[in-house]
């Protein structure tokens, strides 16, 4: 202290501390003066003293003209030091730096000022204060007042010049720096960081893209900013690094894709058009790097398909288009588990376009890793089954697409069949809604033949009754009006002269015998129309109620159809197909007189030539005459008809055995109904019982809307009583 007393008067000491600027400002000239005389000398010890007076005495001083002086007086020491100021930084720069947190911002603004005058000295060698000049710089970019935040933005550009030009400027030791601050909401700050990120990495030897990941994240942060300028110089700043990346041979493009992956579900639409954007070419880029994370790309991508922004979308679908053409192997990191985990969970995906992707990725799985997929399946097949219910045609399409590949192997087509007749009779609206669509189009993908065949043997052994009559009357329609099983019916009209025709004739008929009218749709369809008159002969009063009638409407309409033109044809010779116009004749009698389908059918029969029955054949068929067996084997078409035995066997079928399962099944089903009704009269009974006179009255009301009853009777098993 008394070192600096001597050589600076008293008179300079006090106006640098005056409340007057211009007084402080000479002062800190003359202090230059001094320092340049003591520098010129070599006395460095005095000028250490002077410093230590100019900190101690001055810039940690309560008074706030004091800490002006002594910033000033710090400033002035180092530019009459010139050259040698650098031995000196020690002790000028950290008293100049605490005053950046003083609470006078007028301190604040001499403190930029000083270090400003300082660092024009000094230059390079100011780099080993950089991080703590760069932490203050940062805090005084959000700075109150205007003139200090005015000051602080000239003093960072000087300290960006000095830094572009430097050499010992530590990358490594500004990152974290750096990374700490990226998530920062101040939009000064924000600023500020972005402008020293494009400024670092404009320079050619600081190689920013290596630490790109740690800031990344900071950086697409700022894209949602409430401020343009500030989004405008993110985008920028992540455009120039894009750039960047596909120009050069090493990149981590790992710790980038997480990140990317979190910001393509930000809610900002343009910070996720963005991560896209990179995740696009990360994918174009990425190769081996990348299928660790495909299952997390993958869950990005995803929503973003059915974005209501159609920039995100059209990008999404091409990254996602991109990603699926590549083949990679599991050896490589490829998580066939995780990415089909990814598909499962977007099949609930509130988002048609979601959905759909998600299946393809699952049929593209099932081509390129079979194995693997089936490994995982138990998985995913539940969600592929309900996804049966998606209210989308073109998702139940796909999904069934997806089902047919996996059951290509036996064991995967029985379990797939066994599930869908459990979710037909958990859900009866899918059944009625989907099960067309479903059966026909499983039929085209696995062969209908097979299909059915696999659901008629389930369906013998359905415990639920009225389900397993249900489903056999959905799949009679399906075999009777769909054009995806044509080949399925040209087979079955062989069923008489072919051993594959009778083989599935009889597969189906099993489970057939559930509902009398499919079983009739089948004779008619297999052309074994003798037993068709037999089962319907072997009705009774119990099987021809209500659903039994509209059955046998649909089916009078269907016998207009084109599928049925070779019957009609038929027809043509009654002599030759006697046993048709039996059954046909049959059905009439079943029918209400005024139903549309009664005179449909009966139109029809009315247009059966009568020139083809011989005279005695003629008679019998006549109003008034009962049906009589008549033998006519002729021509190059095998028949049914035959007398004797050859009705019941014919190529192997044995039909009066075919009756009698028919015959039980159906006495299973009337006494299963004979129980549901006594359950709802027993649970009616508990009701309050109405007084005699209300009830007696209901019964009158109920007597004149009753419709007139027709009485069957059974004489016999071959023959109905009309």
């Amino acid at each position: 202290m008394a070192d600096a007393l001597s050589v600076v008067p008293a008179a300079v000491l006090r106006n640098l501390s005056d409340k007057l600027y211009e007084k402080r400002k000479n002062a800190a000239l003359e202090v230059e003066g001094i320092v340049k005389q003591l520098a010129m000398a070599g006395d460095h010890d005095k000028i250490t003293a002077l410093i230590n007076l100019l900190t101690n005495e001055y810039t940690y001083s309560p008074q706030a003209n004091h800490r002006k002086g002594g910033l000033i007086g710090l400033a002035a020491a180092t530019v009459g030091l010139t050259s040698e100021a650098a031995q000196h930084l020690d002790q000028i720069v950290p008293p100049v730096l605490n005053s950046f947190a003083d609470q006078d911002s007028r301190v604040r603004y001499y403190a930029c000022e000083a270090l400003y005058n300082i660092a024009k000295v000094v230059r390079g060698d100011f780099i080993v204060f950089f991080n703590q000049i760069f932490d203050a710089l940062c805090k005084l970019s959000a700075d109150s007042d205007a003139n200090v935040q005015s000051a602080a933005h000239l003093l960072d550009r000087l300290v960006k010049d000095i830094v572009t030009e430097s050499d010992q400027f530590s990358i490594e030791e500004f990152i974290p720096l750096l990374r700490e601050r990226m998530n920062v909401l101040n939009p000064y700050v924000r600023q500020f960081l972005v402008g020293w990120i494009t400024v670092l990495d404009s320079v050619p030897d600081i190689d920013m893209l290596g630490f790109l990941p740690d800031f990344l994240d900071g950086l697409f942060n700022m894209l949602s900013d409430s401020s343009h300028e500030i989004r405008q110089q993110a985008d920028s700043a992540l455009s120039e690094f894009l750039q960047e990346i596909k120009n050069s041979p090493s990149v981590d493009y790992g710790r980038m894709a997480e990140i990317l992956v979190q910001r393509a579900a930000s809610p900002d639409e343009f910070t996720r058009l963005t991560a896209i954007t990179w995740i696009t070419e990360f994918v174009k880029l990425g190769g081996d790097q990348l299928v660790p994370h495909y299952a997390d790309i993958l869950g990005a991508i995803l929503p973003c398909i059915s974005d209501k922004e159609d920039k995100i979308r059209v990008v999404a679908r091409e990254t996602n288009e991109e990603l699926r053409g590549i083949q990679a192997a599991p050896g490589v990191g490829f998580d066939v588990g995780a990415i089909l985990s990814v598909a499962r969970r977007h099949l609930s995906s509130e988002w048609e376009a979601t959905r759909i992707e998600a299946l393809h990725w699952i049929s593209t799985l099932l081509n390129s890793h079979r194995e693997g997929v089936l490994s995982f399946l138990s998985d995913v097949f539940e969600t592929l089954l309900r996804a049966l219910s998606d209210p989308s045609d073109e998702v139940v399409l796909l999904v069934l697409e997806v089902h047919a590949r996996i059951a290509e192997d036996e064991k995967h087509f029985h379990q797939l069949i066994v599930y869908l007749v459990q979710n037909f009779r958990d859900d009866n609206s899918l059944l009625e809604k989907r099960g067309a669509l479903i059966i026909r189009r499983l039929c085209v993908l696995l062969d209908a033949e097979r299909v059915y065949r696999k659901l008629s043997t389930i369906l013998q052994g359905e415990p639920e009754l009225d389900f397993a009559s249900i489903m056999v009357q959905a799949l009679n329609l399906i075999l009777l009006t769909s054009s995806e099983l044509a080949n399925f019916r040209d087979l079955l009209k062989k069923t008489l002269f072919d051993a594959d025709a009778k083989d599935l004739f009889l597969s189906v008929y099993a489970s057939w015998c559930h509902s009398p009218m499919a079983i009739i749709s089948l004779c008619l369809l297999a052309q074994t129309y003798h037993h068709a008159k037999a089962v319907i002969q072997a009705l009774v009063e119990e099987d021809i109620n209500v659903k039994f009638l509209v059955q046998l409407d649909k089916l009078i309409h269907l016998l207009e159809t084109p599928t049925f033109a070779y019957l009609r044809l038929q027809l043509l010779e009654p002599g030759r197909y006697i046993w048709l116009l039996k059954a046909l004749y049959g059905l009439l009698m079943l029918l209400p007189q005024q139903s549309v389908a009664f005179k449909i059918l009966r139109t029809r029969l009315k247009t059966v030539p009568p020139y083809s029955f011989s005279g005695e054949q003629f008679k019998r068929l006549s109003p008034g005459n009962a049906f009589t067996e008549v033998n006519h084997v002729g021509g190059s078409q095998i028949t049914e008809d035959g007398d004797g035995d050859t009705r019941n066997v014919h190529n192997g079928i044995n039909f009066a055995s075919l009756l009698k399962d028919f015959v039980r099944v159906q006495e299973q089903h009337r006494a299963h109904s004979k129980m549901q009704s006594q359950i709802r009269s027993s649970s009616s009974s508990s009701k309050d019982i109405k007084r005699p006179e209300e009830a007696n009255g209901a019964l009158a009301v109920a007597d004149t809307n009753k419709p007139p009853s027709r009485t069957y009777s059974r004489r016999s098993p071959g023959q109905l009583q009309l």
